[in-house]
């Protein structure tokens, strides 16, 4: 009982924040739009970032999987992996995802799929090593919690307007910022926003990822039905990524906001510039689920 009013309690803050920060988001392309490029300008950045990320959307899984030499195994070549997720998609009340080991070191995972119905959830080879059973039901319980609530399709959206904000800044490079009429900022003002306003929009974007995050910890309690079994893979999870390099992902930065921990070195704090909360503060939320 308390387990669920706490997973609903953070669940309903975590949706309300996702979607303030959208809104903040998209508060700051519109207002951004308007001064650097007018209305043709802000129409026109949105159109072409919305059509760079529909590209991605219907086609980052492939490309990531492939990036990581992912394998897809099945119930012959890796039956308790496959077993584990059939389980705990059939109590997440999702359809059967795709399977997939990456040969890596680091311990860690990612789900990815534009949907439940094309949705893929992978692991290290690192992973497989270092967890039990139980541990391991948590971190697949956290990817699937991903899947589940579409945060690929939610980091999308983030994408296409922190695209869109940072086109419109070099609109106003080639452009000059549009019509004076609707820019009373001066060169110097334009100038400005060029630099803060793509900042600012990234800052946004990583505000959202740890938000999803800290709803997939919650969810994935949820789901496996034991919260520390999570909180406990958590630890050895930050504790083995810091130990292994992640050659893949450290020459491919923009993808470290899929995976459950941070795969980069020099990623620990929770701070502005995270894509993923602190660990300490993970962990301890997912302590006090079971009080």
């Amino acid at each position: 009982m308390h387990l669920t009013i706490r997973f609903y309690d953070e669940a309903t803050m975590s949706y309300f924040r996702t979607a303030l920060l959208l809104a903040g988001m998209t508060a700051l392309f519109m207002g951004v739009g308007y001064l650097l490029g007018g209305g043709t300008g802000m129409v026109i950045a949105l159109l072409f970032a919305l059509g760079m990320n529909l590209f991605a959307y219907w086609n980052s899984d492939k490309m990531v999987l492939r990036m990581y030499g992912a394998r897809e195994v099945g119930p012959q070549t890796a039956p308790e992996l496959y077993e584990m997720v059939q389980r705990l998609a059939g109590h997440a009340g999702l359809p059967m995802p795709k399977v997939f080991i990456m040969e890596n070191q680091q311990p860690n995972a990612f789900a990815t799929g534009r949907n439940p119905e094309h949705a893929a959830v992978a692991v290290t080879t690192g992973i497989l090593k270092i967890l039990t059973r139980e541990e391991l039901a948590g971190v697949l319980a956290h990817e699937l919690s991903h899947v589940k609530h579409r945060d690929t399709l939610i980091m999308t959206i983030t994408a296409t307007l922190a695209g869109a904000i940072g086109m419109l800044a070099n609109f106003a490079l080639f452009f000059g910022g549009g019509n004076s009429r609707n820019n009373p900022l001066g060169i110097v003002g334009i100038l400005l926003l060029m630099v803060l306003a793509p900042l600012a929009a990234m800052l946004v974007q990583m505000a959202i990822s740890r938000t999803r995050e800290y709803a997939a910890d919650a969810e994935g309690a949820r789901i496996c039905g034991r919260p520390l079994w999570l909180a406990s893979a958590l630890e050895k999870l930050h504790m083995g990524s810091q130990r292994f390099t992640n050659a893949q992902a450290e020459a491919n930065p923009a993808t470290a906001h899929l995976f459950i921990v941070n795969p980069l070195h020099g990623g620990r704090m929770d701070n502005l510039f995270s894509t993923h909360p602190s660990m300490e503060n993970r962990i301890e939320r997912l302590r006090r689920m079971t009080v």
